[in-house]
């Protein structure tokens, strides 16, 4: 396979596997996607040691060909050297309340991915953290601090971008109670003012 090839190939991946994950997750307008990406891993090699931003530039194309689409905003993960902070549309920011932080990710201080994002993103920002509705990790970066309770994996039909292997998950609300507890409208009866409980919820009120 040829270098255009190879590039092509990451490109169209990338945008497969955020599509069947956008769609494990029923992922909405305004919703954010964390991802992790070691161009470095892509190309089989260790994590840090050779990253490209040729790379990061086909993973973020494939990113932004669902994007247009859906209108989720992508956040990017920076590496440990920038604490893990992450590139976000400033937009985005400011909607969700986060902290900024001040550095512009480079590739030796932040990663290829997220110096790449920080410069072609709409208005771009560094966030500290956040806490996404789903995330997909290339490379095994990590990306679980960044993610909503409680994690779901999803998995892939491909299983590796190039060399990088490939995890991914959305995220759902906490389940709360006890045995009592309902969590589905299954239970409503046809009167919506009587409700049918199994055994265990219907002992004992809360009120």
């Amino acid at each position: 396979m040829g270098a255009n090839e190879e590039t092509i190939a990451i490109a169209s991946a990338v945008e497969t596997i955020v599509r069947e994950l956008a769609a494990a997750g029923s992922l909405r307008v305004g919703q954010l996607l964390v991802i992790g990406t070691s161009t470095s891993e892509v190309l089989g090699r260790r994590i840090g040691t050779s990253g490209t931003l040729e790379a990061a530039a086909e993973i973020f194309a494939g990113v932004e060909a669902v994007r247009r689409d859906i209108g989720f905003y992508p956040v990017y993960q920076c590496c440990e050297h920038l604490n893990r902070a992450l590139v976000i549309e400033r937009e985005a920011a400011e909607r969700y309340g986060l902290e900024q932080v001040a550095a512009i990710p480079v590739p030796k201080a932040g990663g290829s991915m997220a110096a790449y994002a920080y410069r072609h993103i709409s208005d771009a920002c560094l966030v500290e953290t956040v806490a996404a509705h789903a995330g997909i990790d290339i490379g095994d970066t990590f990306i679980g601090m960044h993610l909503r309770r409680v994690a779901v994996p999803v998995r892939p039909s491909i299983r590796s971008i190039g060399e990088a292997h490939v995890t991914m998950a959305v995220t759902r609300p906490k389940l709360i109670g006890g045995v009592r507890a309902v969590y589905e409208l299954d239970g409503v009866a046809d009167s919506r003012d009587a409700v049918v409980l199994t055994p265990e919820q219907s002992a004992g009120t809360c009120d």
